[in-house]
């Protein structure tokens, strides 16, 4: 092999890591991970967004620029000094693949949460069976449920979450050295903290309409038994989707600013864990 390629190949294994922390959030995130890109076209961005890192990143990981002497890279491409190897290397991707695959899960848990919301309206307005198919998750959701995920999905990139979220990702390398991630008591508690987001978002935006639906229920009820003439049934259904539709029109702006600021709180519990 000529000696003029030895000094890239000592970069391989430093940029593979890179690559492959920054593959994760293609795994699973907001417009990222979406099933309708081509995978060829993630890997490609992919590696085109490394390839941009990488140069940034060489100092940090411990990898001198190229055209220098390197001694030994794959000794000191880790800041705790773990040499690579066939038997380490399959370990230390998994951790990379796993940290951009847990910023990419918790970005997407505030649209998630918004989803439950609009299949929990769904359910009380009796439009569940009216499904359509998600390819984003690549499963049957409800008419609401439907347009509170691609709601969600549109506040998330126009308040500018994707670029955010590759800032957390790209930053994750001034305090996670290449191989260095593993679970720990502050990681589980962190996710715990963005389920609970997660949670309070979804109880948000979907209380207001199932206090609407009770209210509807018991003025229903109470129709029911003063006027027993009364069809109640072929009046009742139709009622209640009109005023739950009635309140989610009323209440969209409400619902976005809530969106938002769990978006915002989301991504700052992450770009806090990760020092960005």
């Amino acid at each position: 092999m000529p000696a003029g390629f030895e000094p890239f190949l000592k970069h391989v294994p430093a940029f593979l890591l890179v690559l492959f922390r920054i593959s994760g959030i293609f795994v699973i995130s907001p417009v990222f991970g979406s099933r309708t890109i081509p995978a060829r076209i993630k890997v490609l961005f992919a590696f085109g967004l490394a390839m941009c890192v990488y140069p940034a990143m060489a100092p940090i990981v411990g990898v001198s620029p190229v055209g220098t002497d390197v001694h030994d890279a794959a000794a000191s491409i880790l800041e705790q000094g773990t040499n690579l190897s066939l038997w380490t290397l399959p370990a230390m991707i998994a951790m990379e693949i796993s940290i951009g695959a847990v910023i990419g899960f918790g970005a997407s848990l505030p649209m998630i949460g918004f989803q439950m919301s609009g299949r929990v309206v769904d359910q009380q307005l009796g439009l569940g069976l009216a499904g359509v198919f998600n390819p984003e998750l690549d499963e049957q959701a409800g008419v609401i449920g439907q347009f509170y995920f691609m709601f969600a999905l549109a506040l998330f990139i126009i308040m500018g979450g994707h670029h955010v979220l590759l800032s957390i990702l790209i930053g994750s390398f001034n305090t996670v050295p290449l191989g260095g991630f593993g679970a720990s008591s502050d990681l589980l508690s962190m996710l715990l903290g963005l389920l609970a987001i997660m949670f309070e978002l979804a109880l948000r935006v979907a209380g207001p309409l199932l206090c609407l639906v009770f209210l509807e229920t018991a003025a229903i009820g109470f129709i029911a038994r003063t006027v027993p003439q009364m069809n109640i049934l072929s009046i009742g259904f139709p009622v209640r989707i009109l005023v739950g539709v009635g309140l989610l029109i009323t209440a969209i702006g409400i619902e976005a600013e809530v969106y938002m600021d769990s978006v915002q709180r989301t991504l700052h519990e992450l770009a806090t864990f990760f020092g960005s």
